[in-house]
Order: C-alpha cells, then sequence, then structure tokens
C-alpha cells in the first residue's frame, strides 16, 4: 500500500480504475450526443440491477439520503400513515424525512442487532391502513440484513406501497424488484455500485408511478418533485436532449463504466462473491475473539461487518493504529454504542487481498496494543473458510 491508504469503510468505498479514470475525463456537454448515449445507458442498465425491466428509474445529483426523500415526498401526502421498519440510525431517519411531509408515522424497532419479527409487521399491517411502509435492506450502521421480499408481499397483501432503503444493499445484495413487487428500491452511488458520492439512484415501480399521478396536493419539495425529473430521464432514454438541472456529467460517465463491469459480473456471481468474503472476513475476526453487532450469520450483511471492540481494547487507540498502518475502518455510528465498535465496508470491488490486509493490520495492531492475539490466527481462519467454500462451489458449479 505505498503512497495510499486501503479505504474500508461502508462508503466511499475502493473504486475501479476504470472508474477513477473516467472522473478526470474532460467534461463534456450534458446536451451532447455522446453524453445523452451514456445518460440513457445508464438508464437502462439500472433496470438490469435492481432486476425490475418494468421500473422508472432515476439519476439525480445528491446523496442516498436525497433518494430517500425523494421516495417521501412524491409518494406521501400530509397525514398519510406510513409504517417505518427500523434496524439502526437509517431507520429512525425514515421516519425524520416521513415526518418532514406530515406523515402520521408509526416505527417498529428492532432491539439491537436484531429484526423486526414479520407476525408482528402483519399485526400491524392487519389491524391498521397504512399508505406506505419502509424497510431498510441493510442498515450501515448495525450491519443488520433484512429479507425484503416477505415484508414486502404483505405490503402487497394490504395494498400498501413498499420503499426499500437499499444504499447498502444494491449491486451487493440481493435484489430482485419486479418479482418481489418493491414499490421503490434507492441508493447512493458510493457504496456497492461503486462510483464516487453524488448520485442519488432510485427505480419506481409501476404502481408506485400511478400513486404519484394520482396525488391530491403538489410535491412539497421542488427539487424532488418528480414532474420535474420523469421529462429528463424519459428524454434521456429516448436519446434526446432535456434540461431541468445540470447533471454532474463526470458522475454520470464514471456510472456507466460502474454498471457495465457489474453486468459484466453477473448479479448472481457478484452477490455470491460478496456474501462468500463477508462469511470468512467475519470467520478471521471471529479467531480474533471479536463479537458482532448482528445476532446471527442470517442475519449479517454482505456488504459490512459491524463488530465490538476486544474488551479492554481502546477503540479510538486501535482505529488510529490501523490508520498509521494504511488501513481506514470506520468507527461505530449508533449513538448508544458509538465508542464500543467499528464498522468494516466490504462492497464493490472488494478482493480477497484487500480482506487479508485488514485482517493482518488487525492482528498486528491488537498485538501492539497489548491483546492477547496470536499472529495469523485471523489469517488462517479466513483463508480456510474461503477454501472451503472455493471447493464446495467448484463441486457446484463443475
Amino acid at each position: 500500500m505505498k503512497g495510499r491508504k486501503l479505504l474500508m469503510i461502508p462508503g466511499p468505498i475502493e473504486f475501479e480504475p476504470e472508474v477513477l479514470h473516467a472522473m478526470g475525463r474532460a467534461t463534456t456537454s450534458h446536451v451532447a450526443p455522446d453524453f445523452i448515449e451514456t445518460f440513457g445507458t445508464c438508464i437502462e442498465l439500472m433496470r438490469e440491477v435492481w432486476r425490475s425491466p418494468l421500473g422508472q428509474p432515476c439519476i439525480v445529483a445528491g446523496t442516498g439520503t436525497l433518494a430517500m426523500d425523494m421516495a417521501a415526498a412524491n409518494l406521501v401526502e400530509k397525514d398519510d400513515r406510513v409504517l417505518v421498519i427500523s434496524t439502526g440510525y437509517f431507520g429512525k431517519r425514515y421516519k425524520d424525512i416521513m415526518d418532514r411531509y406530515g406523515a402520521k408515522t408509526t416505527i417498529f424497532e428492532a432491539p439491537i442487532g436484531e429484526t423486526v419479527d414479520l407476525d408482528a409487521i402483519e399485526n400491524e399491517l392487519k389491524t391498521n391502513t397504512y399508505k406506505a411502509l419502509t424497510l431498510t435492506h441493510v442498515d450501515t450502521s448495525t450491519g443488520v440484513r433484512v429479507d425484503p421480499e416477505p415484508i414486502a408481499k404483505l405490503a402487497q397483501k394490504y395494498n400498501c406501497l413498499s420503499i426499500l432503503d437499499g444504499v447498502c444493499s444494491v449491486a451487493g445484495e440481493e435484489i430482485n424488484q419486479d418479482d418481489w413487487g418493491i414499490d421503490v428500491i434507492l441508493t447512493g452511488s458510493q457504496k456497492a455500485i461503486g462510483v464516487p458520492p453524488g448520485l442519488a439512484l432510485l427505480v419506481a415501480s409501476e404502481k408506485a408511478m400511478q400513486v404519484w399521478e394520482n396525488r391530491k396536493t403538489s410535491v412539497g419539495s421542488y427539487y424532488s418533485d418528480w414532474n420535474n425529473w420523469l421529462p429528463i430521464m424519459k428524454a434521456y432514454e429516448e436519446r434526446r436532449p432535456s434540461y431541468f438541472g445540470t447533471p454532474p456529467v463526470n458522475l454520470i460517465v464514471a456510472l456507466e463504466i460502474s454498471l457495465k463491469i457489474i453486468q459484466k459480473e453477473g448479479m448472481e456471481t457478484r452477490v455470491r462473491r460478496h456474501r462468500e468474503l463477508a462469511r470468512a472476513f467475519r470467520a478471521g475476526l471471529a479467531a480474533l475473539k471479536f463479537d458482532f453487532l448482528p445476532k446471527s450469520n442470517e442475519i449479517s450483511a454482505n456488504t459490512l461487518t459491524a463488530a465490538y471492540y476486544p474488551e479492554g481494547v481502546d477503540g479510538s487507540a486501535l482505529l488510529a493504529k490501523l490508520s498509521k498502518d494504511g488501513v481506514i475502518l470506520a468507527g461505530g455510528l449508533l449513538p448508544e454504542l458509538k465508542k464500543s465498535y467499528f464498522r468494516i465496508g466490504h462492497m464493490g470491488s472488494v478482493s480477497s487481498n484487500d480482506l487479508i490486509a485488514v485482517l493482518s493490520s488487525l492482528e498486528r495492531s491488537l498485538i501492539e496494543l497489548g491483546h492477547p492475539v496470536k499472529p495469523g490466527e485471523g489469517l488462517q481462519a479466513f483463508q480456510k473458510d474461503l477454501l472451503k467454500l472455493s471447493v464446495t462451489h467448484s463441486k457446484i458449479t463443475g
């Protein structure tokens, strides 16, 4: 890692060289034929990644939070009832967003490291009428992954829109928007999509678009209003110039490159790579006596790991030593546990070599801090688990 540090936080991530090269190209006009072609291609490729041939993609300058805001602004009106299913910091954020638009919000909060009981969700939907529900696929604050499909099916059963916060999951976890019946799946560019920060991305279902078209009141946000953006998306997809606000040209050029990389790898292969690396990495951490926020492997994310600091280890000192050694990890995000745990991102272009570097640095740093760790213990567990998965996969495919 000469001359640079390895960025292993849950976004921004390490980006592919071709993607970074696109960011340094000369900026073209946002209505130039080559850029119109690029934008239109991005819209088409998003449908493939989201697995939503019937959906309406939207690409705007902003963050994942803007994508959350856009879904709320367009689909929720004052006094609409919204059920927020929360597994951490960003579930609570969605409640704040919905409250801002005047929704009557009910929040179901899972205990830290757990998910909300499916029967409790169904009972609430059966008892009360909701316009929409929100759920976080992977909460970046806890590393907890929720299975969206059964919740989306419940939303369909009770005629309720489903909005999936996929900021830390799209292109790293299994997603099947149309088959699962999810009305909006949203994300930001800087995580598993693999593009530097600055793009808010979402795909809305036909049902979501119909609900928006039948609103009784105007959208409360000028910038987020689909009335302003939908004509732009349709024009670019039809390879025609259009304008509402100047798009971030270089980011969209980079997005096309990254989406093509994802397409070439194939979503099934990509999700399996994320899953196998995550499992092996956590085996390495477990060998070093780390405990995890998610209470089971079944609800642990492919895209990041949230781990408690070992007893007696100063978290700030550990992160500082890792940084000095060339590895950047993220501290905790939940206010009540902020100093008790840390987070490692492993998404996008992440490789086994990246995770070997993290484990090696962790072992050295822990030893230097006086924590009883045997050199190579975590690495051995990682390699053993990864090799076992590789052998199993080769038997399945060969």
